[in-house]
């Protein structure tokens, strides 16, 4: 997954990691770095082999690591952080030999992910959002009880 390792070794993914960590040091709340990005391409990956989508491995991580790149835009300027995040990949994901084709249906995933109605959509949309949901650890979480997640959102399961 080459495509793959050059996003992780591409400056402005990880200026935007390093900014978003910096940003979040001292939320309670669930976080948005690479354990998180992670998380959602692993259970991503899994839900795709699960129901037998042929969504290619390297278009679901490549989505998944920057599904919340723009995070910090939205903590310092108030933009959705899916609309700074889809703003952001195409410059990155050229960067990292992706063609135009797979750019269009990468950032439209990223620009989906915080829209329910793609929940069950059979496509990288719908995966992302639908792994993104499932990455959270509630069932671990010491201040779940200070969520702002409405008690069916919160994920107090292992499903992936």
């Amino acid at each position: 997954m080459q495509r793959v390792d050059n996003i992780l070794n591409n400056k402005m993914f990880r200026d935007k990691v390093a900014k978003i960590e910096e940003l979040e040091k001292d939320r309670i709340f669930c976080r948005h770095d690479m354990d998180h990005f992670l998380d959602v391409a692993r259970i991503a990956a899994l839900i795709a082999s699960d129901e037998g989508f042929t969504e290619d491995r390297e278009m679901i991580y490549a989505a998944a690591l920057l599904h919340d790149i723009g995070r910090d835009e939205q903590y310092v300027n108030g933009t959705p952080h899916e609309k700074a995040s889809a703003g952001l990949a195409p410059e990155i994901l050229r960067d990292c030999a992706f063609d135009e084709e797979e750019i269009k249906v990468i950032v439209k995933a990223i620009a989906d992910h915080g829209d329910e109605s793609v929940r069950e959509q059979k496509d990288l949309s719908g995966l992302i959002y639908r792994a993104d949901k499932m990455s959270r650890k509630c069932y671990m979480c010491t201040v779940v009880d200070r969520c702002h997640k409405s008690p069916e959102k919160l994920v107090m399961n292992i499903k992936y």
